[in-house]
């Protein structure tokens, strides 16, 4: 049976959770166990609650209370405000006339993430929640097993990189690796390594290989390692890979947005021959 609880305002504690938290407040909201991230729009909690995350509160407009999804989300409390207090106080948390505040799950066992993989990629250091979103879109669209992060990643699970994401965050396995930037620099690539993987850094040098190398397609375990979108990869890192390699250019452009050249990476090194 659903609970239903109509509010005149979006100004009671029960929903400080939509409008008055900021992300690291979410993210530590039950410390030390996982906290909470906020679902939007219809698609993303359909894809949460078919991935089994528990959800805590939901607020919508009247208009959603005809939808099927809300019988799937148990006995939590279902929050129904007026349209025009949604848009006021809300902005494009309500845009799509429903949100979901649900139970975040541990990513810390990357080695339990990298379990069967066979292609994988690894973020270092990538701090524009868009460019995650769209980069964890890519990776379920083109198959990827799983995806790693270094511990300076911003969290795949903020509200803007899940938006951009449109849920598929939730699709694909990751987890963070490493408890600090430090322990990351000196041994990161090495842990992959020991795991079976042969490792490329996306990266510019003079030992470049280019990315549709055959020589990489044929590897069993293959992590494709991308970098920060100001410095790129970090040199230790470069240095740790087994292969270096470029996505040829033309008219003297050397670079690519991270999500663009994450995507172009996936797309050929996903391919096994």
């Amino acid at each position: 049976m659903r609970n239903i609880i109509h509010v005149p305002s979006a100004d009671i504690p029960e929903l400080e959770l939509y409008i008055g938290n900021k992300e690291v407040h979410l993210l530590r909201y039950f410390e030390p166990e996982p906290g909470i991230f906020i679902a939007e729009t219809r698609n993303v909690i359909d894809i949460a609650l078919r991935q089994g995350f528990e959800p805590l509160s939901v607020v919508c407009v009247e208009k959603m209370l005809d939808d099927e999804l809300l019988d799937r989300v148990g006995n939590v409390p279902i929050y129904v405000v007026d349209a025009e207090e949604a848009k006021k106080r809300f902005g494009y948390v309500l845009t799509g006339g429903i949100t979901c505040a649900m139970r975040r799950r541990d990513n810390s066992d990357w080695r339990e993430v990298l379990k069967g993989a066979t292609r994988v990629v690894v973020l270092e250091d990538v701090e524009n929640p868009t460019n995650v979103g769209a980069i964890f879109r890519s990776a379920a669209a083109l198959g990827i097993d799983a995806l790693i992060l270094s511990p300076a990643c911003v969290d795949p699970l903020y509200r803007r990189s899940m938006r951009v994401g449109v849920g598929n965050i939730l699709l694909v396995p990751w987890a963070y690796m490493c408890r600090s930037e430090a322990e990351w620099r000196s041994n990161g690539i090495k842990m992959l390594q020991d795991e079976g993987f042969t490792t490329v850094a996306m990266a510019l040098r003079e030992d470049n290989v280019n990315i549709d190398e055959p020589e990489l397609k044929k590897k069993d375990k293959l992590a494709i390692v991308m970098g920060n979108e100001g410095n790129g990869l970090a040199g230790e890192t470069i240095n740790a890979c087994d292969y270096v390699a470029k996505i040829p250019m033309t008219n003297g452009v050397d670079s690519l947005n991270v999500a663009v050249a994450a995507g172009l990476a996936m797309w050929e090194l996903g391919k096994r021959e």
